[in-house]
């Protein structure tokens, strides 16, 4: 279970100790898997003093249908994923993380739920990293007003040619995350696989080792 966290946010936490870590990371897994493929991905990142915090889905998944498809298709679990992120980043900042020192990492499912997630309920955190994710609904989302996100770095990364998530959602989503004032760092490499990278990954260390 998550320390001192809210007992309806089942998952993992490992490791800098709290006192010891610069950086706050919660992790959010894709469908069908787990925090422990989080957990395992992390051992990529090569970044110091980090604590990692990860949730669970329901059943190993977020939502329930496609993230292309209607958004009342996904309900009501969409919002409740929502809110329990939501009141993850409130809660591992009332563990001593300033929201400047939390980043959001997601990959596949997990970075829709992220994208969805700063796009509809904008919080100026420490920063994302969006692995192979895009907003969620199939109409165009856009940007919220203003300039919310003030330069927070985001780190996109994804696969020319991934058989769930289309290319020109993963930019449109990249160009929605600058329009409202994120610094977005945005790569897209060749390939047909469902996967994350060596480089995606040390993008996100880049990432974390800069907060």
């Amino acid at each position: 279970m998550l320390s001192n966290l809210h007992s309806a946010l089942p998952g993992t936490a490992w490791g800098s100790e709290t006192h010891e870590a610069r950086t706050a990371v919660i992790a959010v897994h894709g469908r069908g898997q787990s925090p422990a493929f989080m957990q395992e991905q992390a051992s990529r990142i090569d970044a110091p003093a980090v604590r990692f915090y990860a949730p669970a889905a329901p059943n190993q998944s977020w939502y329930p249908k496609q993230f292309l498809e209607a958004l009342a298709d996904n309900e009501p679990d969409l919002s409740l994923s929502l809110d329990t992120l939501g009141r993850l980043v409130d809660a591992v900042e009332a563990e001593g993380f300033a929201r400047e020192r939390i980043v959001l990492w997601g990959f596949s499912q997990g970075a829709c739920l992220i994208s969805h997630l700063i796009l509809t309920r904008p919080d100026r955190l420490g920063g994302l990293a969006l692995l192979t994710g895009g907003y969620i609904g199939p109409d165009a989302l856009g940007a919220p007003e203003g300039l919310p996100l003030d330069g927070m770095p985001v780190v996109v990364r994804s696969i020319d040619q991934d058989p769930w998530v289309p290319r020109d959602r993963v930019e449109q989503t990249a160009q929605t995350l600058s329009a409202a004032g994120a610094s977005v760092d945005l790569l897209v490499a060749a390939g047909n696989e469902h996967i994350i990278t060596d480089e995606a990954m040390s993008a996100v260390g880049r990432l974390l080792s800069s907060i």
